[in-house]
């Protein structure tokens, strides 16, 4: 296994699954939810092991997801850092998680993790690297903006508290909808494969209007594994907006283990039905399904150029701001 060596401290490669109990908590000081060894280590499972390739013009392709870690002399895990793609990430591109337990920073770990992947990065001829990193974290930006990062995008992230939340004059966008004829249904509803399909062609549609989006779309079978089959999404709380027997709106939630609060995992409608406050009506039965699980809050994202649905969000449900997340690139070459 090759290492790298600082004074009191060891870059290796990360050891699975035996390291994952480490990294998680390390992983919770920048996630805006907290995961688990035993998640990292379901995500891990599910993927199949590495394979990189080029296409005719030498950009990287396929996928792979090497990882690293910073073991002191008590042989305690103090950082993480992961590269990677998946088979529809944009062409030459890897994304990036480089994290120090607050204690260890300032000791060149970071900067000793983040050679290892650089160096990783460049003998698979990457074209560019990618990291989304907290706003509020001043000396993480600065780390990244010293390596030559720049700022592409910047993604809000948004909570409602739920406990004194019960949705006022907006619930009443479900039944406009309904009197406009569209009918609103679970995928518990419509299970099986047909369903999944519509579903599955309603995101394959809607994504690429989310700004900034410049990726392929996955294979049926590698979305629905993760967007349907992903732990904390269940099929009765996929809402899904129907025009006769078309998909034409989806909201998903997915939930926490640990807070048990909810993620709006995703909310899409077809470009021909906005306008008609379908978006707010599947927002609101999200609200609902979230308020009767006893869930303590919802969060959402939006990255800062998606005004229509930041508009929704913030000025009429109500969800309040917090620190987002800033889409940092760095080009190599």
């Amino acid at each position: 296994m090759e290492v790298a060596i600082l004074p009191n401290y060891i870059i290796r490669k990360l050891i699975q699954p035996d390291d994952y109990a480490a990294v998680a908590p390390l992983l919770n000081f920048i996630y805006p939810e907290p995961t688990t060894a035993e998640r990292l280590r379901e995500d891990e499972e599910s993927i199949p092991p590495g394979q990189l390739h080029y296409n005719e013009e030498n950009e990287l392709m396929g996928w792979d997801r090497p990882k690293w870690v910073a073991v002191d002399e008590r042989e305690q895990i103090v950082g993480y850092a992961i590269a990677w793609r998946a088979p529809w990430t944009e062409l030459g591109t890897l994304i990036q998680t480089v994290v120090v337990h607050p204690e260890f920073r300032g000791k060149g770990i970071g900067a000793a993790l983040y050679a290892a992947l650089h160096q990783w990065a460049m003998e698979v001829k990457a074209s560019r690297l990618i990291d989304f990193i907290r706003e509020n974290d001043k000396e993480s930006v600065s780390f990244a903006e010293r390596r030559g990062y720049e700022k592409e995008r910047h993604m809000f992230e948004s909570v409602l508290d739920l406990d004194n939340f019960d949705g006022g004059t907006l619930v009443g966008a479900i039944d406009e909808a309904k009197k406009a004829g569209i009918r609103f249904v679970t995928l518990a509803e419509e299970p099986g494969e047909a369903g999944e399909r519509k579903l599955y062609e309603l995101y394959k549609t809607t994504q690429p209007d989310i700004p900034g989006y410049a990726e392929d779309f996955p294979w049926f079978e590698e979305w629905k594994k993760w967007n349907i089959d992903r732990p904390g999404i269940r099929p009765e709380w996929i809402h899904i907006a129907k025009d006769g027997d078309r998909y034409v709106g989806v909201v998903t939630l997915q939930q926490n283990e640990q807070t048990r609060a909810m993620y709006h995992e995703y909310t899409g409608v077809l470009r021909e039905y906005r306008g008609r406050r379908i978006a707010l009506a599947l927002k609101m039965l999200g609200v609902q399904t979230a308020k009767s699980n006893a869930v303590p809050y919802l969060k959402t994202h939006n990255d800062s150029m998606n005004a229509p649905m930041l508009r929704i969000n913030r000025d009429l449900i109500g969800f309040r701001p917090e620190p987002g997340r800033y889409k940092m690139v760095r080009k190599l070459g």
